[in-house]
Formats: structure tokens, C-alpha cells, sequence
């Protein structure tokens, strides 16, 4: 048996999404910048993805900026804020101890060019606390930048309450939703969303492609220079098949939003429940408040990487935290962020189940699981010396 439980890292291709593509590289392969019709006609097919995009997330298609994916958007929301806030004399920012590393990293170089930065500390649940964010909130605070649901644990933050603190006090607020678009509904008007990030291979588009959602009357400062695409905000000729077939596939994936997230929470409950059987195992993050398919475990005693080559050897394509450190033998930030102790945290394990997942291979998994953690603890010096009382258990 095969099983793909790597969904957060990439999904597969929706036939949708493939078919999108198609027809503009064959026929319609002109360059949207051309005067002839060939290129009107790739314009306005950008127009119609950008006009999908944007119904999506309840946001005007003037607000929708294509990119490269989810990093590309980061950077340049908060690149775009920061040039704001210092333009003002504001030059503080908050964010949280937890965020992806398109995140992190840019909010260090920020820091190196003069910005204060503060990360909200994230609790066992994997929660941000809204209240503490309003506490942290300063006269020179010129972005907030919270993600809606974690790459990692699938905890679901309280956005529309963070966008209402944003608001009252007049912050920019940018929300990193790479996990979110396309599995939980989004409306940035009622959220009170300034910017937004979302990545089509999240959803079942294609790879190298996003856009960045911002808020009328937000100047956004370019990281391209070049030509005038994207209202001259990104230059480079835009990537109209990739575009095609990620409006195709957001669409898709918002038209079967409510039939995929019962079917996906069913079975990650029932994973989650049988994860749990075995002894000093925990779930991290918020039981209830994550994604629909999400389920992010520690196992004491073992070691993440043997725990994943072991799974593969039994077709389970699982990983133990973000793709984009899956080459890091540091453990997880997310998991320490939480709480989690080191030891702790080299032992995790996350399943991000697609919305074709059956009953069956959720079984397939719970049983490769107990098996390999129980293998990998049989000759594990770390398990012995728990079982003989030289350590104690954490969990």
C-alpha cells in the first residue's frame, strides 16, 4: 500500500489544475505585455484568474498580486510594511516565535536594518494569545504578521480577532495563510486582513506560483525590478499557465471546501485517537483547533528521521516538520516554541492527510505507526533508561 500523508509539504496535481494549464501552452501562449491578439488573449485570461483569486477570499482583483508562491509573498508584504512603518518613524514589529522561516528570516534581516523585533510567545496549545498581542502593540508598531495555521502543528490562530486589535490601533496586519487558502474559509474584509500570502501546491496547483492579497492604499515596495507586469509592482512576464491553473485549483478546492473538511476531520480524529494509544505519545498543538488534516505527534524514545525512513519502507510518505527543513538535523522550532524539550522534539512525527484519504489507509497508518515506534524503541539505549527508571518521562 501507498499512502501520501505529506500534504502540507505539497499536494498533488488536480486534474482540474492540469487541464487549466493546457490550453495556454498549446494555443494561448502569447505574452500578456503583447499588443497583438495572441497576448490580449493571455491577458485576459489573467484577468479571469485574477478575478477568481480574489472571489475566493472576498478581496477586489486590483488587490491581487501574482508571485512565485507563498515565500515570495512574505517577503514582500513585509518588506512592503516595513518601508511604511520606517517612512513614519515607525520601525516595530511583532510577530510570533512560531512562523514559517520566509517569516523568521526576513524579520531577521529587518532587525539587522534597524527594526525591533517582537515574537509573541506561543503556548502548549499552539495558540496565539490575542490579548497579549494587544499588550505588545506600541505608539511605533508598524505590522503585525501572524500566520493563519501553522505549517507544522495545524493550529488555527484567531485571526478575525488579531485583524480587530490591527485595526483598532491602526497596524498593518499581514497574515501568512500558505496552509489556510483553500482549506479554511477566508474572507479578508470581515477578517480585517491588510496582506494575505498563499501558495498554489498547497491546494493542488501547480508548484511556483502564489499571489500576495493587499489592501488598497497599501504601497507595496517591489523586490523585482524590470518591466511594468503587475501593475509595475513585479516585474518578469507573468506565468500564465501556472496562474490558470492555480485560479482553477483554488476555485476547486472553495467549491468542495465543506464535503472535504468533514470527510478529512473524521479521519484525522480517528488517526489522532489511534496515535494516541501508544504510551508516551503526545499530539501537539490544539486538539480541535488545526486543519482539517493535520496530526502532528511526539513519540519519546526515538528518533524522527528512523521513524519516517522506516514508514517509507512501508509506503507512507510522512515527514517530521516543514519541507523547507526537512535537511536540518536541529529539532523542530515550532515543537520548542510550544514547549517541547529537545529530546522530545527530535521524536515527531507530522501527517497531513489529503482530502482522498479513506478509513483504510488512516488504519494502514495507525498500524505502521505503533509498529515502527515499537521497533525503533526495542534497541533504543534513550528507552531503556526510561524503562528502567534512570530518566524520567516527559510525556
Amino acid at each position: 500500500m501507498k499512502i501520501y500523508a505529506d500534504n502540507a509539504a505539497t499536494t498533488r496535481m488536480s486534474r482540474t489544475a492540469i487541464d487549466a494549464m493546457i490550453p495556454y501552452m498549446e494555443s494561448v501562449y502569447g505574452n500578456p505585455s503583447s499588443l497583438y491578439s495572441i497576448g490580449q488573449e493571455a491577458k485576459e485570461a489573467l484577468d479571469q484568474a485574477r478575478d477568481r483569486v480574489a472571489a475566493v477570499i472576498n478581496a477586489d482583483p486590483k488587490e491581487i498580486l501574482f508571485t512565485s508562491g507563498g515565500s515570495e509573498a512574505d517577503n514582500q508584504a513585509l518588506r512592503s510594511a516595513a518601508a511604511i512603518g520606517a517612512r513614519k518613524g515607525k520601525k516595530h514589529i511583532i510577530s510570533s516565535a512560531f512562523e514559517h522561516h520566509a517569516i523568521l528570516h526576513t524579520l531577521n534581516r529587518l532587525e539587522n536594518e534597524g527594526f525591533e523585533i517582537t515574537l509573541l510567545p506561543v503556548h502548549e496549545d499552539g495558540l496565539i494569545v490575542p490579548a497579549e498581542l494587544e499588550a505588545a502593540i506600541r505608539e511605533d508598531t508598524c505590522l503585525v504578521t501572524i500566520m493563519t495555521a501553522n505549517n507544522e502543528i495545524g493550529t488555527i490562530q484567531p485571526i478575525k480577532e488579531i485583524g480587530a486589535i490591527c485595526k483598532k490601533h491602526g497596524v498593518i496586519f499581514h497574515t501568512d495563510a500558505v496552509q489556510a487558502v483553500g482549506h479554511l474559509p477566508i474572507d479578508v474584509k470581515e477578517m480585517q486582513i491588510d496582506m494575505l500570502s498563499a501558495s498554489a501546491h498547497k491546494f493542488h496547483g501547480p508548484k511556483g506560483v502564489g499571489f500576495l492579497y493587499a489592501r488598497k492604499g497599501i504601497a507595496l515596495t517591489n523586490l523585482i525590478e524590470g518591466g511594468a507586469q503587475e501593475k509595475g509592482k513585479r516585474a518578469g512576464t507573468e506565468n500564465v499557465p501556472g496562474i490558470m491553473s492555480m485560479a482553477a485549483a483554488l476555485k476547486e478546492a472553495a467549491d468542495h471546501m465543506e464535503e472535504n473538511t468533514e470527510h478529512q476531520k473524521a479521519l484525522r480524529d480517528r488517526l489522532i485517537r489511534g496515535l494516541l494509544e501508544i504510551p508516551h505519545s503526545a499530539l501537539n498543538g490544539d486538539a480541535l483547533k488545526r486543519l482539517p488534516g493535520n496530526a502532528n505527534f511526539c513519540f519519546e524514545g526515538i528518533e524522527g528521521e528512523s521513524l519516517l525512513l522506516l514508514l517509507d519502507d512501508k509506503g507512507i510518505s510522512a515527514s517530521s516538520g516543514s519541507a523547507c527543513t526537512s535537511g536540518s538535523l536541529d529539532p523542530s522550532h515550532v515543537l520548542l516554541a510550544i514547549g517541547r524539550v529537545h529530546d522530545v522534539a527530535h521524536g515527531s512525527l507530522r501527517l497531513s492527510l489529503g482530502e482522498d484519504i479513506t478509513e483504510e489507509e488512516v488504519d494502514y497508518i495507525i498500524k505502521s505507526v505503533k509498529e515502527v515506534v515499537e521497533y525503533l524503541r526495542s534497541f533504543s539505549p534513550v528507552w531503556r533508561d526510561l524503562m528502567a527508571g534512570k530518566t524520567p518521562f516527559i510525556l
